[in-house]
C-alpha cells in the first residue's frame, strides 16, 4: 500500500496515530532527521530528496534554522504488523517563537530529544526540555552523528543524566547523514510514545498549532484534532473570538497538502475556511463546532504580544507608502509583526514595529530588503516597561516619548529572562563578570562534563538586546552558547534620557536606561553627535538630562567669519565695535536659530549603537 493509498481519506483508530516532535539545539541534526525520516517511510522518492526538505523559506535554508513549523504525516509499518500514522511536527527552535514552539508541543504527545554527539548538550537542548517537560511530553533522547570522528558517545549519555535527568540507556544511536539507526527512532515512536489523548470525547476540539497565508485560498490553519472530526462543509466557530466560518478544504501534509475526506480524532492536519487574514485566527485557540459547540476551549491559550520595539524608517524618505505596503504584506503571513505610523523631526516618517524577539526583527527587515528591496534604518530597540503611576494606575510603555512626567511615577518595571550560558570551564569568570556589567546575578551553576560548565542567569531583557551574544562568542572563541526564556517583570531604579541639541529634545535618540548607566550612556551619545553634526553660524550645546539634571555636555563650536578683515590697522575700538556686534548677533541667532542636523548623522550614530 502506497503512501497516497493511506493518506487520511479513511478513519484510523486513534491507538495507531502518534503526535510528536523533534527538538534540539541549533545545527544538532533536527532538520536532518526529519528528511531522513521522511525518505526512510518512502513519503519522499530518492529523486525528489533534498536537505533541509521541510524548511521552505530561502532564509531558513541560508541561515539553517526553522522559522515557521512544518508539519507531516508518514505512514510506517512496524514490525509488530500494525501500520501507525506519524504525524510528526517540525517546530522551530528559537525563543522568539517559544509560543508557536509552546503551541506546536502541545500539539504532541512526545518528542524526540536530538543531542550532537560531539557537541553534547547545550543552552537551547535545556531550553527545550523544559519547555517539553511543562506540557507533559514523552521525550525519547536521540544522539545523532555518532559517525563523527569526535563523537563522545558515553561521555552525552552522562550530561543526559545529569543535566537533564534522562537515562542514558534509553538514548538511540543515530547518524542522520547515513541513515544509521533511523528504524530505531520509528520503532521506540511506535513502542514508546502515548496515543492521543483526549481522542473519545464526542464534541469538536482542535487546537491551532500554527497558520500561514496562501494568496488563492486565503489563510490555511494547521489544526490538531483533539476529540471530534471535521469534514468539508463543518461549520466551525474560533472559541476566543466567536467568529464563525464554513470548512471548504481539509487534508495532510505529505509532505505537500493533500486533500482528504475529513481529519479525524488525533489527526494532525491543515483546514481552509474563508479566513482573509491571519489577524482572525490566533495561534493557540480552540475549533469548534459552531452549532454545537464544546463547553471549555483548549487550555493555554495567550494572545501573541511583541517583545521588542523599534523604529523602521525609509533610507529615502520618499518611500515611506512602499514601506507601509512591504509591512501589510508581511502582516499578512505574520500576524505576530505589530507597526503604528510615528514621525521623528531626524528621521522623517516610518513605522514603531513590535517583534517577538530580536531573530524576528532581524528576519523581517531581511525580508523587506529581500522581497520588496526595501532599504530601512532601525532605532535603538525597546521592550516594553510597566510604569506604576502613584494615582495606582498601571501603564505599558513601549516608546521612552510615552513616559510620563517623573513625578506622577511610582515605579518602573522591567521584563526579566532567564538566561542559560554553557561555557568553558576557563571562562567562567569573565562570563560572570559580563553579567554583572548587564545588571544580572547568577542563580545556579552546573558541571557538565569536567570541560564545561552551565551557568543559569536572571538579566533584563533590555540589557541582551544589542551585543549580549557577540560578546559570549568574543569571550569563549566561539565555544560558548546561550539561550533563554522570558520571566516575570521586576522593579529597578530605570530613568528616561534625554538627548537635547540646543536646548530641544531629539526623540530619536530617547531611551530608558538604569540611574547609574545613564551618565556613561549620555557621554558616549553626546560625544558621537559631536563628531557629526557640523559647525554652525553659533555654538551649539548637545547636552544629555534626567529629568531637569544634564548629566553630560558637549559643545559644536561654532565656524566664524572674520568681520575684521576690512579693517587695516587704524582705531582698534572700531574692531572692538564690529566683533561686539557679531557677538550679539550670534546670540540672537542662537536663540532663533535652527541646528541644521543632516540625516546621514542619525544614520550614523543609530548604526554606531545598533550594531
Amino acid at each position: 500500500m502506497s503512501q497516497a493509498d493511506l493518506a487520511p481519506t479513511y478513519f484510523m483508530d486513534p491507538s495507531l496515530i502518534r503526535n510528536f516532535c523533534i527538538i534540539a539545539h541549533v545545527d544538532h541534526g533536527k532538520t536532518t532527521l526529519s528528511d531522513r525520516l521522511l525518505q526512510v517511510t518512502g513519503l519522499i522518492a530518492e529523486r525528489d530528496m533534498q536537505a533541509q526538505l521541510l524548511d521552505s523559506m530561502d532564509l531558513e535554508r541560508e541561515r539553517g534554522i526553522t522559522i515557521k513549523a512544518h508539519p507531516v504525516t508518514l505512514n510506517y509499518k512496524a514490525k509488530n504488523g500494525q501500520t501507525y500514522r506519524l504525524n510528526l511536527i517540525d517546530t522551530p527552535g528559537h525563543v522568539d517563537f517559544s509560543y508557536e514552539v509552546s503551541r506546536s508541543l502541545a500539539a504532541c504527545e512526545g518528542a524526540l530529544l536530538v543531542v550532537d554527539a560531539a557537541q553534547g548538550v547545550e543552552a537551547q537542548t535545556v531550553a527545550n526540555v523544559h519547555l517539553a517537560n511543562k506540557e507533559g511530553l514523552t521525550l525519547i533522547p536521540i544522539i545523532n552523528k555518532i559517525d563523527l570522528p569526535s563523537s563522545d558517545i558515553p561521555g552525552v549519555k552522562k550530561q543526559l543524566e545529569e543535566i537533564l535527568a534522562i537515562p542514558g540507556d534509553e538514548a538511540i544511536l543515530v547518524s542522520a547523514k547515513t541513515g544509521q539507526g533511523i528504524e530505531d527512532v520509528l520503532e521506540a515512536i511506535v513502542a514508546r510514545l502515548p496515543a492521543p489523548k483526549g481522542a473519545d470525547g464526542k464534541e469538536l476540539k482542535a487546537l491551532v498549532f500554527d497558520s500561514v497565508f496562501d494568496t488563492f485560498r486565503g489563510v490555511i490553519a494547521y489544526v490538531r484534532v483533539i476529540s471530534g472530526e471535521i469534514t468539508a462543509g463543518t461549520p466551525i466557530m474560533l472559541m476566543q473570538s466567536g467568529r464563525k466560518y464554513e470548512t471548504k478544504e481539509v487534508g495532510t501534509f505529505s509532505p505537500k497538502m493533500t486533500i482528504g475526506k475529513k481529519l479525524g480524532p488525533g489527526d494532525s492536519g491543515y483546514l481552509v475556511a474563508n479566513l482573509k487574514t491571519t489577524a482572525e485566527i490566533d495561534i493557540g485557540d480552540t475549533i469548534t463546532h459552531a452549532i454545537h459547540p464544546a463547553k471549555e476551549p483548549l487550555t493555554g491559550f495567550r494572545k501573541v504580544q511583541p517583545m521588542v520595539f523599534s523604529g523602521l524608517y525609509p533610507i529615502n524618505t520618499d518611500d515611506f507608502e512602499k514601506l507601509k505596503l512591504a509591512l501589510g504584506k508581511l502582516q499578512v503571513n505574520d500576524s505576530s509583526l505589530v507597526f503604528i505610523p510615528e514621525s521623528s523631526p531626524a528621521l522623517g516618517f516610518g513605522f514603531r514595529c513590535g517583534f517577538l524577539g530580536l531573530l524576528h526583527m532581524e528576519i523581517v527587515q531581511e525580508r523587506l530588503s529581500r522581497e520588496f528591496g526595501m532599504e530601512v534604518l532601525s532605532t535603538y530597540p525597546s521592550v516594553i516597561y510597566e510604569v506604576r503611576l502613584t494615582s495606582g494606575k498601571v501603564l505599558s510603555v513601549e516608546n521612552p516619548v510615552q513616559l510620563p512626567d517623573p513625578s506622577v511615577i511610582e515605579e518602573i518595571r522591567e521584563p526579566m529572562v532567564t538566561v542559560f550560558l554553557l561555557c568553558p570551564n576557563e571562562n567562567i569568570g569573565d562570563l560572570v563578570a559580563m553579567v554583572r556589567e548587564k545588571r544580572g546575578e547568577v542563580t545556579k551553576t552546573d558541571s557538565l562534563d569536567g570541560k564545561r560548565v552551565m551557568l543559569t542567569t536572571d538579566i533584563p531583557l533590555s540589557e541582551i538586546l544589542v551585543d549580549f551574544s557577540d560578546r559570549i562568542k568574543s569571550i569563549t572563541r566561539g565555544y560558548g552558547s546561550m539561550d533563554y526564556e522570558h520571566g516575570p517583570y521586576r522593579a529597578d531604579d530605570l530613568v528616561k534620557l534625554e538627548i537635547l541639541v540646543n536646548g530641544e529634545p531629539m526623540d530619536a535618540f530617547s531611551c530608558i536606561v538604569h540611574r547609574e548607566k545613564a551618565p556613561a550612556r549620555g557621554r558616549a551619545l553626546t560625544a558621537k553627535l559631536k563628531e557629526v553634526i557640523p559647525p554652525q553660524l553659533f555654538k551649539v550645546s548637545l547636552q544629555a538630562a534626567i529629568g531637569g539634571k544634564i548629566v553630560a555636555r558637549e559643545d559644536v563650536k561654532s565656524f566664524g567669519k572674520n568681520v575684521t578683515a576690512k579693517c587695516y590697522g587704524g582705531d582698534i575700538t572700531r574692531k572692538r565695535k564690529l566683533l561686539e556686534k557679531q557677538k550679539e548677533g550670534k546670540k540672537r541667532m542662537k536663540q532663533f536659530g535652527k541646528v541644521n542636523i543632516p540625516q546621514e548623522a542619525f544614520l550614523q550614530i543609530l548604526k554606531a549603537f545598533g550594531d
